[in-house]
Parts: structure tokens; sequence; C-alpha cells
């Protein structure tokens, strides 16, 4: 064998570029200080990071959004998205390294670094649009448009350029949320399916509202008059809050916040279903999806610390300065932790009942384990 072709550590890793690729702005690192060459490595092993997550993301998607998703491919899914929590939890504990640097440490470098900023991550961009996020949300945290901003760098690097394609692309690309809610759409609810009941799949998805709201109003009532009766708050106001919030039930599966009525059956299907695997989880059929269902929570859940975490290293280091690219820095990372991409996930906690409260389940033999 020729030993140029033997397989090696550093040659299958690409080690020589790869640890050639920390000179910052400069030619090579041989006149950077420390501090900096930990700055820099620290963000380059998130972004090897966040690529790993895009690609966990797309298989799980791909799995998600196929006609018709086989129960034995569930578990795949539900590996990629573990998959991603982990890399989160890894990626948030980052932070800790990144806090050994202290304030004077990054004052060293900080000014020659504008107006580059880690707002300009377009791999970040990438797994928000990706996930599904509401960008019209995302937007008005930071007041200012981040695909724009990386739109107005892009002419001046080859990276730039690459960012621009990258997030192109996945404008165009099926999201993780919108294949999730069309996986959730065929969800048997009280048997009845929507691809093979037509017309009497909307009655029994309405049946199944009116029986789960009406278990939450009954609820509820229990819930107020326990409260009256231990003399606890005021009962008009009380009383509110209960009526409000079973009220609010009733829209939510009813999808009144969703003017076309096309539309409207499909949210209204969708979040029945969903309300329908987290009321009766304990059925073997629904055992893998409810567990898929907890995945996303927990990728969603590994964000949202994420983002915190961040909030705070960036505190601690540099205080609530203006950021290197012009956002308001940690009231702008702050504000961005109230950011959720899976409402519906969220919302339906709010509606769940006690096993004993929930609607009788009908064709139980249909989410019984297949012979």
């Amino acid at each position: 064998m020729d030993k140029k072709n033997v397989p090696n550590y550093w040659d299958y890793l690409r080690l020589r570029p790869l640890l050639s690729l920390q000179g910052g702005l400069g030619i090579n690192e041989e006149s950077l200080q420390t501090d900096e060459l930990h700055f820099i490595i620290t963000h380059q092993s998130l972004e090897l990071w966040f690529k790993l997550m895009l690609a966990e993301l797309r298989l799980a998607r791909d799995h998600l959004s196929s006609p018709r998703l086989e129960e034995k491919k569930v578990p795949h899914v539900v590996h990629h998205l573990r998959r991603v929590s982990e890399i989160l939890q890894l990626a948030t504990r980052t932070f800790g390294v990144m806090e050994t640097l202290t304030p004077q440490d990054f004052m060293g470098f900080r000014d020659k670094l504008t107006p580059a900023s880690g707002f300009q991550s377009f791999q970040m961009r990438e797994i928000e649009l990706l996930m599904g996020i509401d960008w019209s949300a995302r937007v008005k945290y930071g007041k200012v448009d981040p695909l724009d901003h990386i739109r107005k760098l892009a002419g001046q690097s080859d990276a730039g350029e690459l960012a621009v394609q990258k997030i192109d692309a996945v404008l165009q690309e099926t999201t993780l949320r919108d294949a999730l809610h069309a996986w959730l759409y065929r969800t048997p609810i009280q048997g009845s399916i929507p691809s093979t009941n037509g017309g009497s799949d909307v009655e029994a998805v309405g049946d199944f509202i009116e029986e789960y709201t009406d278990a939450v109003r009954k609820h509820h009532e229990s819930q107020r008059d326990r409260l009256i009766e231990s003399s606890v708050g005021n009962v008009e106001e009380i009383t509110k809050r209960f009526e409000a919030q079973s009220q609010a039930a009733r829209d939510y599966l009813f999808a009144i916040d969703i003017e076309d009525e096309e539309r409207r059956l499909f949210v209204r299907r969708y979040r029945s279903a969903l309300t329908f695997i987290e009321s009766y989880r304990e059925l073997p059929l629904l055992a893998w999806p409810r567990l898929l269902i907890d995945a996303i929570v927990e990728v969603e859940s590994q964000m949202v610390m994420f983002r915190h975490r961040h909030a705070r290293a960036v505190e601690r280091i540099i205080g609530r300065r203006v950021g290197t690219g012009g956002s308001s820095g940690v009231n702008y990372l702050d504000a961005t932790t109230s950011i959720r991409i899976f409402t519906d996930l969220w919302a339906v906690r709010t509606l769940l009942l006690p096993k004993e409260l929930r609607p009788p389940l009908k064709n139980p033999d249909m989410y019984s384990f297949q012979s």
C-alpha cells in the first residue's frame, strides 16, 4: 500500500487545515494573545456544532415530511432530535469556558471586531428558519432584520456570499414545524382518520373538541369552587379567570384565530390531534408519537436555555454596552429568550386534564399493540 494512502487520524480529520484557521483577522495566530485565540476557538466550535444540528434537523424534518411516516421510523426522528438537544446542552456549557475571559481580557481586542458580531452567525439563522421561526416576530426583538443585516455585508467577503446562498436556500425548504403539523394532522382522533372518513372526520373532530372542552370547563368550575370555599382571593376575579381560560381552550381547539376556513380546519385537526396524543399518551400506538413531541419540546427548551446562558455570559463580560454589530447587546439577547417556535406544543399544556376527567376513549383497539 502506498504510504500516502494509509489512513491516519490527522488526515481523516484534516487537522492541518483545521488548525491553521485560528488567525482571526490576521494572517496567522502568532500575533494573537491567548485570550483572542480562546475567543476564536470557542466560536468556531459552536459553528461546527451548528453544522451538525442542521444535518440532524433536516433528517428529522425529512422523515416527518413523508406522506406516510411508518411507525418504525418514528424512533429515528426522536433519535435525531435528542442528538440536537444534547448538542445544545454542550453548546450552552461552552459559555462557561467563555466566561474565563475577563472583561479586561476581552476589551484588549473587542474594538477591532466592529462591526463583526454573533448576530451574523448565518448558521444560527439557518437553524431558526429550518425549525420554522415566525420571522416577523424574530425581527421585532432586535428591531433589525438579521437577514437584511447579513445581506448588506455579503458582498464584502466570499463567506458573506455563502451566507446569503445558505439562507436563501433554507427559505425554500419545508420547515420542521410545518412538517410536524402535517404529521399531527394525520393522527387518528377517537379512531377517525382524515384521509378515509372525509366529512365524517370533521364531525368526529368537532365532537372530540366539544367533549374535551366541556370536561375542561367542569374541571375549571371544580377548581373555582374549591378556591371560593377556602376563602382565597376575590370571588369575582377568580370566576372571571377560570371562565376566560375555559373559553380560551375552546377557541384554541376550534382555531378561531385562523381566518381562512380551509386553513382553520387543518389547524383545528392538528391541535386536536396534539391534545389527543398528550391526553392518551399511555396508549401503545401513541407511545412513540408522544416521545417525538417531547423531543421537540426538549429541543426548544434547550434553545431557550442556550439563549439565556449566552445573554448572561455577555453581560458578565461586557455589561450592557452596545454590541459590536450595533445591536442593543444584552437587552437584545434577553428579548430573544422569549422566542417560541413550536407554540402549539407549549399551548396545549394549559388544556390538559387529569386522567379521570378525560372524555371516554372510542375505538380503543385502534391504539393497541398491532400483531
